[in-house]
């Protein structure tokens, strides 16, 4: 992982955050919509809803994990949930992917959170293979979804 860094983004990284999360959102099936992308990220990190941490080589931004928070009311506590984790292609297979959890959990760790959490899905065997190596836990929690449609203005 030669010259890589791994920071919290700040405004400054926005532009170039986007264009990979776009490439993210692509990733799942989303058509590009790259002013999409940077208002979300903007709005996000400009609101305080998100936590992001880049991994840069040199200037360029090469992959990048955002944490929602979460709170237990059971436990009294506060959690994060790693909802995005995305490398460039042309990054992969050097641990950054690894790099980026470490810093997540480093991050919440330090926020003074109960831990972080989050969903992939059973056929994804790569990012299954990762976490467990990263060693997080996986368990059959049966989580259910409620979806309602969303209109673009």
């Amino acid at each position: 992982m030669e010259n890589t860094t791994i920071s919290r983004a700040g405004p400054a990284d926005l532009d170039a955050l986007a264009i990979l999360f776009d490439a993210y959102r692509s990733f799942y099936g989303q058509a590009p919509d790259l002013p999409l992308a940077r208002q979300w990220l903007r709005e996000r990190l400009r609101f305080g809803e998100s936590v992001v941490m880049v991994a840069k080589r040199g200037n360029s931004v090469v992959g990048f994990t955002q944490l929602y928070p979460m709170f237990s009311s059971v436990r009294t506590a506060k959690a994060w949930i790693l909802n995005d984790l995305y490398v460039d292609a042309a990054a992969r297979r050097g641990g950054i992917a690894r790099a980026l959890l470490e810093a997540a959990a480093k991050f919440a760790r330090e926020d003074g959170a109960m831990g972080i959490s989050l969903e992939t899905s059973q056929d994804n065997a790569a990012a299954r293979a990762l976490y467990r190596a990263a060693g997080w836990n996986e368990d059959a929690t049966q989580w259910y979804s409620l979806s309602f449609s969303r209109q673009h203005h």
